[in-house]
């Protein structure tokens, strides 16, 4: 019975990875297709958020048919009960991807599109957050996911100064409200990211030291 407990955790870990690295490879493509104005890339990026969802639910069956057949307890159970929730930040990281991907489709190559500095600094540090806390997960390493947790401060001050900066050019150039409230609507979804990666991060704690962090 521990044997085969053992087994399906294995198997639930590798299913939580596989989406981990579908919603990394989603963040990448989302930056590229922004920085690039690439609308065929950011069409990719939305039709494979089907693919993450479909996954995500798999990731949700498995977990309850553990719970419901294996009654697993101790470290076990909270293994189960963190990938439940992790599962459930993957599938909205994927979808906030999706969301910067749609707001280059809808945008297009529109000239006005304007690109106000530090976007592509701050998605780089949110994609490295998500991608360090799935590390943090693997590894079970708590000072890696402490440190997740404490990159949250960079992006939030990123994001302040970019829309500062928006707003700047709101009131100098009101005109281009449109590509700016767009880009506005972008560096949100990154910021969200970041916020996202944390709930990942303190998991990981609770996963290894059963101590709930995220109320702090």
């Amino acid at each position: 019975m521990v044997a085969t407990e053992r087994s399906s955790v294995e198997s639930l870990e590798k299913e939580i990875l596989n989406i981990g690295e579908m919603v990394e490879l989603a963040i990448s493509r989302s930056i590229s297709c922004l920085i690039k104005r690439d609308v065929i890339l950011a069409r990719a990026v939305i039709k494979e958020d089907e693919l993450i969802d479909r996954a995500e639910v798999a990731v949700q069956e498995s977990c309850v048919a553990i719970l419901e057949n294996e009654r697993p307890v101790g470290r076990e159970l909270r293994f189960v009960v963190a990938t439940l929730k992790i599962n459930d930040s993957l599938e909205r990281i994927g979808d906030l991807a999706e969301n910067v991907a749609a707001v280059v489709v809808e945008v297009g190559n529109w000239e006005r599109f304007l690109h106000v500095g530090g976007i592509e600094d701050m998605a780089t540090v949110a994609q490295k957050m998500v991608h360090e806390s799935l590390r943090s997960f693997v590894t079970r390493d708590i000072e890696l996911a402490r440190k997740v947790i404490d990159d949250d401060d960079t992006v939030d001050a990123a994001h302040r100064r970019i829309r500062e900066r928006i707003e700047f050019e709101l009131d100098r150039i009101p005109e281009n409200a449109s590509p700016l409230l767009a880009l506005e609507t972008v560096t949100r979804q990154f910021e969200r990211i970041g916020d996202i990666a944390c709930k990942i991060a303190e998991e990981v704690i609770y996963l290894v030291e059963g101590e709930i962090v995220r109320h702090r």
